[in-house]
């Protein structure tokens, strides 16, 4: 079995949003960030020359800049959105800070049809994923662990040499460490780690490089 990932970035945080599909064309979307209309028809046009039929839409959390497609997203597939119910209010407070970050055409996302739980197994087609409660970045924050393919979309909790951000609400240093020693580095070293910004990386090189241990 092998799943094909494809990352695009968008809008003007650079964020990334990840299509993954099996190799029967089933799909999941994960933090799309879309806000354009080019960005909007860049993703659509991918699944549509692939053959994709997305299945379901999935958020890491719920901050601004990786729910900017979500309306986008059921509107045009008509897809269940997965979240998880402490991020709710991250959520709901997108449409109440959107236009000052100049997204003053933002499209309200829905909220969720299903709750993200952890230790919960998802199974889309021929993809098993583990979902991981990671906050400290955001209160509801989870990762994707495909265990038998061997990496994780770690939204903003890892990045390559860096972590996430801890100013905004619901952020907390203490909190995220926990989350990435207790439940990223101790995945095998060699996990591959799609993040929500920057290029990927793996546990094993975070573990020995990330600067998250000097805090």
């Amino acid at each position: 079995m092998a799943l094909k990932i494809q990352c695009f970035t968008f809008n003007g945080f650079q964020e990334n949003s990840y299509v993954i599909s099996d190799q029967n064309g089933t799909g999941i979307i994960i933090d799309p960030g879309c806000y354009s209309r080019d960005e909007e028809n860049e993703l659509a046009a991918y699944l549509s020359d692939n053959h994709i039929i997305p299945i379901a839409l999935l958020n890491t959390h719920a901050h601004i800049d990786h729910v900017l497609g979500n309306s986008f997203v059921k509107d045009n597939y008509k897809i269940p959105f997965y979240l998880h119910k402490d991020d709710t209010g991250t959520l709901d407070a997108v449409r109440q800070y959107a236009s000052l970050y100049g997204f003053d055409g933002y499209k309200t996302s829905p909220i969720a049809d299903m709750e993200l739980k952890h230790g919960m197994n998802l199974v889309f087609g021929e993809m098993k994923i583990k979902v991981l409660h990671t906050p400290g970045h955001a209160p509801g924050h989870v990762i994707f662990y495909f265990e038998e393919e061997g990496f994780v979309i770690n939204g903003d909790v890892l990045f390559n040499g860096s972590f996430g951000r801890v100013d905004l609400p619901g952020g907390n240093i203490d909190i995220l460490k926990e989350s990435i020693f207790e439940h990223l580095f101790t995945l095998p070293e060699a996990t591959i780690v799609y993040c929500g910004h920057g290029p990927s990386t793996t546990i094993g090189r975070e573990k020995r490089d990330n600067y998250i241990h000097q805090f």
